[in-house]
């Protein structure tokens, strides 16, 4: 599919609140075949989704202790997962540190998704996912471990204001990216 009629289908999907401010753009190279150019997401005509732009408000994340560290990560844990790791402790641990315990486990996990995402998507071809993307139901796209499938469920029309709303909690589990494109999309909601 040519790069202008996968863009008219992607701004068909759009929410109304978001035409005009977020826009799909692409560069490529007609002199180099072998180069495919690059795509990105711009918002108020500021170049926002492209990894390899260093001027971008978005967070790009180099290693696992980065994202344990980043304060702006909000893991919730259930009595769930703290009684499993009572029970492989077998009782010997205070209360107040199972939680921290049950955090840390649940963080680790969380990183490790976050750089494969992150990594998978550098190595996107973005007209290759956005027409993935048109093929696969909202939900799907919602749920992902794709960065860009999330990004791109977000600004779409499909995802109502309930669903927009309660998805927040959910959403601080997401890499900085996705979380960047939930706030505007919850702004305009």
């Amino acid at each position: 599919m040519s790069w202008s009629k996968l863009k008219q289908q992607l701004e068909s999907f759009l929410s109304p609140a978001l035409v005009g401010k977020v826009d799909y753009r692409a560069t490529s190279y007609r002199y180099s075949p072998d180069k495919s150019g690059s795509c990105y997401l711009t918002v108020d005509q500021k170049n926002i989704l492209n990894m390899g732009d260093t001027t971008t408000p978005i967070r790009w994340y180099q290693s696992d202790q980065e994202i344990k560290n980043d304060p702006n990560i909000v893991i919730s844990v259930s009595d769930e997962e703290i009684e499993a790791i009572r029970n492989e402790t077998k009782g010997n641990v205070p209360e107040d540190r199972l939680q921290v315990m049950a955090r840390s486990r649940k963080v680790s996990v969380l990183a490790k998704e976050l750089l494969l995402a992150q990594t998978a998507l550098s190595k996107t071809n973005f007209t290759a996912a956005a027409t993935t993307f048109l093929s696969t139901s909202i939900e799907d796209n919602l749920e992902s471990k794709e960065i860009l499938f999330n990004i791109l469920a977000l600004v779409d029309r499909r995802v109502g204001k309930k669903r927009i709303l309660n998805m927040s909690e959910s959403i601080n589990m997401k890499h900085p990216a996705v979380q960047y494109f939930y706030e505007i999309r919850r702004r305009t909601v």
